[in-house]
């Protein structure tokens, strides 16, 4: 199994939309909406599903594949946004990465659990 790096697939994307002229389609509010929408249709795998029935989700394979497909759909969505507005997305994570370090140290439990913010 191969690695790839985040500027890696920023690349290919990048490659992808350029050998299909495709970046007039690529503004920033078309993608972000894409991101939007994808995210929507991964969370349908997981809609009715409780907090630990969700987790058995992607034990099915059938289940698992339609999820990676999502998955893939946001983070390419995502990385094509990053090339349309000139955002190192691997530069990006760290730095937000390091911002919640400070505001999140380890224990420290927030109100609600999450990376972002």
């Amino acid at each position: 199994m191969s690695t790839s790096t985040l500027s890696d697939l920023q690349a290919a994307i990048a490659r992808f939309v350029d050998e299909r002229d495709w970046q007039v389609y690529h503004t920033p509010k078309s993608l972000s909406m894409s991101i939007a929408i994808e995210a929507a249709e991964l969370m349908e795998h997981f809609q009715w599903h409780g907090n630990e029935a969700s987790r058995q989700v992607t034990q099915q394979p059938d289940a698992y594949d339609a999820v990676a497909g999502e998955l893939a759909d946001v983070l390419i969505y995502c990385l094509a946004l990053a090339n349309a507005t000139d955002i190192d997305a691997g530069q990006a994570v760290l730095a937000k990465l390091a911002r919640n370090q400070q505001r999140f140290p380890p224990g420290h439990l927030p109100s609600r659990h999450r990376l972002g913010g």
